[in-house]
């Protein structure tokens, strides 16, 4: 099989030092922070049941100045709201760091923060931190579609190796509001086997258990020579189908298996928060657990040691591309329909 053209990786995005890692005490600090400003409209009885990212997002948008406002809100299904790239910014003029009030700089740093679970919400800030260049979490970009206190609405954040939203499951059917991108260069941009201080190689080591549980036969559907190019937001694009996918079909594992491949999913989706992970899996299900396809990838097996580093799960109504050569890009889409 011919070897297709070397992918582009991180797009725009050079090689970059690595940032020091934050005081613990002071991402510590996001996490408790009180929200800032005046709120001009208060917040209904719906809204309060709103998880906090989302309670956080109606009191940012309603200390927005004016020429804020018409930098970053745009109206609600706008064609910027699903877009999704490894390296981008939603809104050149809405930079955290530049465009913001220290106070709004705070509000936007704990909505991220509380997009994720406590557990790991240090290790992804410190992602964005080491990624992201010279101001570290002030380099990323905001938008805000729709208007929080009267409907549908999406918060959406980017970066280098950060595409994340948060909607109040404003998009119905759908996990995360959209498709949504991470990624991580934790030492170097050419980072080892081994991928020391990356904040998501456990998620490839842990569908790694599922291969070594494989007999031969299983290894061989599920082994491909060479894994697909990043294509932008085609990356996440839904094909519909049940059979014929890439990979080996979740009906060829065996019940243990089975009962692993849960429990790897459920492991992957750690990072985030409770109501985001269980929408994903909830949407998993519905769309047929039994026909997600599971592919790795020799090629990109970084110091050859057979411990992929490249892994594709994919289903009639999700896609969760994981590349970890020559460091981590993650795509992901699940939905309840095409």
């Amino acid at each position: 099989m011919k070897k297709k053209a070397a992918p582009e990786f991180c797009g725009l995005c050079p090689p970059l030092s690595r940032r020091s890692f934050l005081k613990s005490s002071t991402i510590a600090a996001a996490g408790s922070l009180l929200p800032f400003g005046a709120i001009t409209t208060p917040l209904s009885a719906a809204e309060k049941s709103l998880p906090q990212s989302e309670t956080l997002v109606k009191t940012l948008y309603d200390t927005l100045s004016s020429k804020q406002r018409k930098a970053m809100c745009f109206p609600y299904a706008h064609k910027l709201q699903h877009e999704v790239e490894n390296n981008w910014f939603i809104v050149k003029k809405s930079r955290v760091g530049d465009d913001f009030t220290k106070d709004q700089q705070a509000m936007i740093k704990e909505i991220f923060i509380k997009m994720h679970s406590e557990e790991y919400a240090n290790d992804v800030f410190r992602q964005v931190e080491d990624d992201a260049g010279r101001k570290g979490f002030g380099e990323t970009s905001v938008a805000i579609f729709g208007e929080p206190n009267t409907g549908k609405f999406e918060f959406v954040l980017t970066g280098r190796h950060t595409t994340r939203r948060c909607d109040g499951d404003s998009e119905a059917g759908t996990a995360f509001g959209g498709p949504i991108f991470y990624g991580h260069a934790a030492r170097s941009f050419n980072e080892k086997a081994h991928h020391p201080g990356n904040a998501y190689w456990f998620q490839a080591k842990r569908v790694n258990d599922v291969y070594q549980m494989m007999d031969g036969k299983q290894r061989k559907q599920a082994l491909n020579d060479f894994s697909r190019n990043e294509r932008g937001k085609k990356t996440v694009e839904l094909t519909g189908k049940k059979e014929g996918l890439e990979g080996i079909r979740i009906t060829e594992l065996t019940f243990d298996q089975k009962a692993e491949m849960r429990n790897v999913l459920d492991d992957m989706l750690a990072p985030f928060r409770k109501v985001d992970r269980d929408e994903s899996l909830k949407l998993i299900e519905k769309s047929g657990f039994d026909n997600l396809h599971l592919s790795f990838y020799k090629d990109e097996d970084i110091g050859q040691d057979g411990v992929w580093d490249s892994f594709q799960i994919e289903g009639p109504n999700m896609i969760w591309l994981f590349r970890g050569d020559p460091h981590v890009h993650t795509w992901m889409h699940i939905k309840d329909h095409v």
